[in-house]
């Protein structure tokens, strides 16, 4: 019988991939994703297109008061960042940065799989092209696998609690080779921070400039722009 484990499912390539690579390793793949008040909500739209491509034992939507994630131009408090340059986007934070997003949603994953009997998380995070997020950090995944395996019965009873992070090393063009090779079909999602009409991406803020540069790398076409153009 397969192990259950949660995943969290944005709608994004990272996410899509990660959810691929846990259905591959033989789990039971039950995803989450969070409604937060975030300005691109497409990305949960993109998020039940990838679940159900990819056969998730199931997909819950959990919603989070919004007012916890004020200062980030994510949620409305000021403009999305666009048009900068590859040195640009690897200095400092940007202001898409969501206060203690990774955590929170990490710690509402935990809480999902301890009331199904998992002791697996996933979670799309890399270290290399993570436009400079804190919480998407190395650091921040062992943190908090120590801490998951202190605050739990499950964890304290002696079955360890693995937050599984298989992107991490890995940047954008090998997250899509890998992707292309478990059959995501990134048609499905979504990257954009400031999705126009019909979620349309609007090509220059960073997310999009990170993927558009992942797929030339990778040397292949993004179905989505080719189906939005």
């Amino acid at each position: 019988m397969s192990r259950p484990a949660v995943i969290l499912v944005s709608g994004g390539l990272d996410s899509a991939t990660t959810l691929a690579i846990a259905a591959g390793e033989g789990f039971e793949c039950h995803a989450i994703s969070f409604s937060y008040g975030q300005r691109h909500a497409v990305e949960l739209e993109a998020a039940a297109r990838v679940c159900r491509s990819l056969h998730a034992a199931s997909h819950r939507v959990i919603e989070l008061d919004a007012t916890a994630f004020a200062g980030s131009s994510l949620t409305g408090d000021g403009d999305v960042p666009r048009g900068r340059s590859p040195e640009e986007l690897g200095e400092g934070i940007p202001s898409t940065y969501v206060p203690a997003r990774n955590l929170v949603f990490l710690s509402h994953a935990l809480g999902v799989a301890e009331g199904i009997g998992s002791s697996d998380l996933f979670i799309g995070v890399n270290a290399v092209d993570y436009s400079g997020y804190p919480d998407c950090r190395p650091e921040f995944i062992e943190s908090f696998s120590a801490t998951a395996n202190l605050a739990t019965r499950i964890g304290v009873e002696g079955e360890t609690i693995r937050v599984h992070a298989p992107l991490q090393d890995m940047g954008k063009a090998d997250i899509i080779r890998r992707g292309l090779e478990l059959g995501v079909d990134y048609g499905l999602t979504t990257s954009c921070y400031a999705p126009g009409e019909g979620g349309s991406p609007c090509g220059d803020c960073d997310s999009c400039s990170l993927r558009a540069a992942g797929f030339a790398e990778a040397g292949v076409d993004d179905p989505l722009t080719r189906r939005c153009s």
